[in-house]
């Protein structure tokens, strides 16, 4: 009885197999650009529904420390909410991506940079405030990072929790 055929001669399977590496290695440029463009839309979205600042952005590029722990908090909140207002309400041009990985950068930095400034000594009520918001800014900027748009009902509460709480610190820093 004769022998299958079925056999894979293996000196010929390796001279023939597509590079894998090649393949996969440009794999992954669709699926980032779908997420990058996502988090674009959304950024845009939530651009579009924060109130531009009355006031003109501050001229320093770090808030002041000084003595005064409610001034060095309020300072710093400052600098955070000019950035995030600057940088979601970017003329896009061209370049959407660039103004949505800015917008990005200024909320998760800017959590980063308000929870920095706080002392034990800062009011109970300005620095709960702002804990809340530095978390909001950090969950609206990794969920928007994760490809979750804008009109998501959970984003969307971010969004206008994070609204709510700038509004509550922006009065306690009057």
């Amino acid at each position: 009885m004769p022998e299958p055929t079925d056999a894979v001669d293996d000196t010929s399977s390796t001279t023939h197999r597509p590079n894998r590496q090649s393949r996969s290695s440009l794999g992954w440029v669709a699926p980032l650009a779908l997420v990058v463009a996502l988090i674009a839309t959304g950024l845009a979205g939530w651009a579009l529904l924060r109130p531009a600042p009355s006031t003109p952005a501050p001229t320093t590029a770090a808030a002041p420390q000084n003595g005064d722990p409610k001034a060095n908090a309020c300072a710093a909140y400052r600098t955070v909410s000019s950035a995030v207002s600057l940088q979601t309400h970017a003329d896009t041009g061209a370049e959407v991506q660039g103004v949505a990985a800015n917008a990005r950068l200024a909320m998760s930095g800017g959590a980063t940079y308000l929870l920095a400034h706080l002392s034990p000594a800062t009011p109970g009520d300005l620095a709960d405030a702002i804990r809340a918001f530095a978390a909001g800014l950090q969950d609206i900027s990794m969920n928007a990072l994760a490809g979750v748009p804008n009109d998501d009902p959970n984003q969307a509460e971010r969004l206008s929790n994070a609204e709510k709480t700038n509004s509550k610190i922006a009065e306690l820093c009057k």
